[in-house]
Parts: C-alpha cells; sequence; structure tokens
C-alpha cells in the first residue's frame, strides 16, 4: 500500500483475539490519531448490502447470508477452520476490497499519524512493509481465553482453535517494533500509550520535516 501522503508516520497495530486492540485503538484515537480499522471494514464489506456480499454468495451459496443479506459468520466461520481451500477462497474476496477501503480511508486521514489495526499482521505477509511500525498489543493466552469465553460466550476449546489459527504470541512480538502490555486492566494501559503516542508524535514530525527538506 503506497502510504497516503509521503510523509505519513503510520502504525500498524496487531495483537490475537481477546488481546484488546480496539480498546488500545481508542486510546490512541482519543489523543488524535486517525484510526483505521481493517475488521471495522471487513464488517462493512460483509453486512446487509456490503459490496463483498454479491461475491460470497456467488462462491460460497446463498445460505452462507443471514436473511437479512448479511455474511453468516458462524457458518464460515465453521467453514473455513475445517477447509483450508475455503479460508483462501474467502480471503481472496474479501483482501482486495480491504485493502482499496483501506486505502481511500488512509488518503483521508487528517491525525497527525495513522494506525492501521490489522488482527492478522503477521499473517499477511505485506503489512510490515506498508507501514512505518508494528505495534503488538501482547496479553497472556491465559487471560485471552478467558476475556473471549466471557465476551462471546463462546467453549473454550473453540477459542483455542481461534487461536491456533492466529500467529503465536511468539511471532507477534517477533515483528513488533513496539509493545503495549495489556494484563492489568484500562489504568495500566495508560501510561504506556501516552509514552508511545508522544514518540508516534515525534516521529511523524520529524518524517514532515524530512519530506519538506526533500522538496
Amino acid at each position: 500500500m503506497e502510504q497516503a501522503r509521503a510523509n505519513a508516520f503510520t502504525v500498524g497495530l496487531t495483537g490475537g483475539i481477546g488481546s484488546g486492540k480496539s480498546t488500545v485503538a481508542d486510546m490512541f484515537a482519543e489523543r488524535g490519531a486517525t484510526v483505521i480499522d481493517t475488521d471495522v471494514i471487513a464488517h462493512s464489506l460483509t453486512a446487509p448490502g456490503g459490496a463483498a456480499m454479491p461475491a460470497l454468495v456467488a462462491e460460497f451459496g446463498p445460505e452462507f447470508a443471514t436473511p437479512d443479506g448479511a455474511l453468516d459468520r458462524a457458518r464460515m466461520r465453521q467453514l473455513v477452520f475445517a477447509d483450508p481451500g475455503a479460508r483462501t477462497r474467502l480471503e481472496a474476496i474479501l483482501h482486495p476490497r480491504i485493502r482499496e477501503a483501506t486505502n481511500a480511508a488512509a488518503a483521508l486521514a487528517t491525525g497527525p499519524y495513522t494506525i492501521f489495526v490489522v488482527p492478522l499482521l503477521v499473517e499477511s505477509g505485506d503489512w510490515r512493509e506498508r507501514v512505518t511500525r508494528v505495534l503488538a498489543v501482547d496479553t497472556p493466552e491465559a487471560l485471552q481465553v478467558q476475556r473471549v469465553m466471557a465476551r462471546n460466550s463462546f467453549p473454550e476449546a473453540q477459542v483455542h482453535a481461534i487461536m491456533a489459527a492466529q500467529a503465536s504470541r511468539q511471532q507477534r512480538l517477533a515483528v513488533a517494533d513496539d509493545v503495549v502490555l495489556n494484563d492489568d486492566g484500562l489504568e495500566a494501559l495508560v501510561p504506556q500509550v501516552e509514552r508511545l503516542h508522544a514518540f508516534y508524535l515525534s516521529e511523524a514530525q520529524r518524517m514532515a520535516i524530512m519530506h519538506i527538506e526533500r522538496l
């Protein structure tokens, strides 16, 4: 993805299911960053009347749409866990559309820097080259399981299956430039986000100055 502006400082924020990505992203947004959540984009593409729904129904059949025309997420989740080929077909439909919508949103960014929330940043392969820095929200796996079971009412085995299909905690940390540890409530997040926000502002300003000097 070409950065929306030649001087744009961008961050790819990632983390496993139940890690608290959205909470951390919201905290950066409150401090003025532009936040673009690829999960939100994916949901809009697969909502009733979503741009991806005709292609999804054509590929997988009308039984994968709910009565109101949205993607039947539970049915699709079962399919892609059972059939890796189905995951590939799903991604072939969604990923180009997500990329296009992400680029469009980035072109309209007004914050001093942009954060892309990408749950599968490590797995996608090319996001590391598309952002200036990678920020991982890190949470102990036992706490991830506990949070997802409470939030989604999923059985423990299903949570473990979802986590097994994602990059491991170690893999995310290996590619991260920055880490927010989310294991002790909101109060513990504030100083971590404040520190990174100040750093990102500084880096964004430095990149802007470098761009002006090259003009």
